[in-house]
């Protein structure tokens, strides 16, 4: 996904969910999980819906 970002022009932060115990059971399996301002957009893969949700 961070890659597909990247490709797209579009800047984010990275966070790593195994190191926040609050995170790791909030979404354990399903990461990756793409949030902007706090709504999910996606998780496991970005789509091109995604991607316009981000524009």
């Amino acid at each position: 996904m961070a890659q597909g970002l990247r490709a797209a022009g579009i800047e984010f932060d990275e966070v790593d969910v195994d190191s926040d115990q609050r995170l790791e059971e909030r979404y354990g399996e399903d990461v990756p999980v793409l949030l902007k301002d706090g709504a999910e957009v996606c998780r496991h893969r970005l789509t091109p819906e995604a991607l316009a949700k981000l524009r």
